[in-house]
C-alpha cells in the first residue's frame, strides 16, 4: 500500500467496517508505522482488497482485511490473506493473531483455512454494537495450509 492507495481504501473501510479507520490512522501506518506492512489488492487498475499486519518481534498481528463489496466471493480474501501470511513469514513471522467478530462466519471459515485456531475472546470488543471479538492464532506460519 502507498498513499495513493488510501481513497480506495477509505472507500472499503466505510463500505466494509461499521467503525471505519481514519484517513490519519492509515497515513501515519504506511508513511511511519516501522512495524506496519499493508498490501492492496488490484484488478483492472482498481483496488478491491487490502490489508495489514504488525511486525512484533516473531509475531505478526493482522490489523485488517477487507474487500470491496463488489468483489467479495471471489477469491480476493483468499489471495490478500495469502500473500499477507507469506509476506510475514519472508520477515520472520513465525506466528500470526487477529480479532474478528464473532458473526462474521465468512471470515472465521476463511481464517481457518489458513490454520488460524480460536484462542480466547474479547468481550465487548467492538465499541459500535459491543459485540464480542474472537481471537484467534495461526502459530506456525512456516506450514500455511
Amino acid at each position: 500500500m502507498a498513499l495513493q492507495d488510501i481513497d480506495p481504501v477509505l472507500v472499503m473501510e466505510r463500505l466494509c467496517f461499521a467503525t471505519p479507520w481514519s484517513r490519519e490512522a492509515f497515513i501515519g501506518e504506511v508513511r511511519d508505522n516501522e512495524c506496519a506492512h499493508y498490501l492492496v489488492g488490484e484488478t483492472a487498475g482498481r483496488v478491491v482488497a487490502y490489508g495489514g499486519f504488525w511486525r512484533v518481534l516473531d509475531e505478526g498481528h493482522i490489523t485488517n482485511v477487507a474487500v470491496h463489496p463488489d468483489y467479495q466471493g471471489l477469491g480476493y480474501g483468499k489471495i490478500l490473506l495469502d500473500a499477507l501470511l507469506r509476506r510475514a513469514a519472508e520477515l520472520g513471522v513465525v506466528s500470526a493473531t487477529l480479532e474478528v467478530r464473532e458473526s462474521n462466519f465468512r471470515a472465521i471459515r476463511l481464517y481457518e483455512k489458513f490454520g488460524f485456531e480460536p484462542a480466547g475472546r474479547r468481550k465487548g470488543y467492538y465499541a459500535d454494537n459491543g459485540e464480542d471479538a474472537i481471537i484467534m492464532w495461526q502459530r506456525d506460519l512456516e506450514n500455511i495450509p
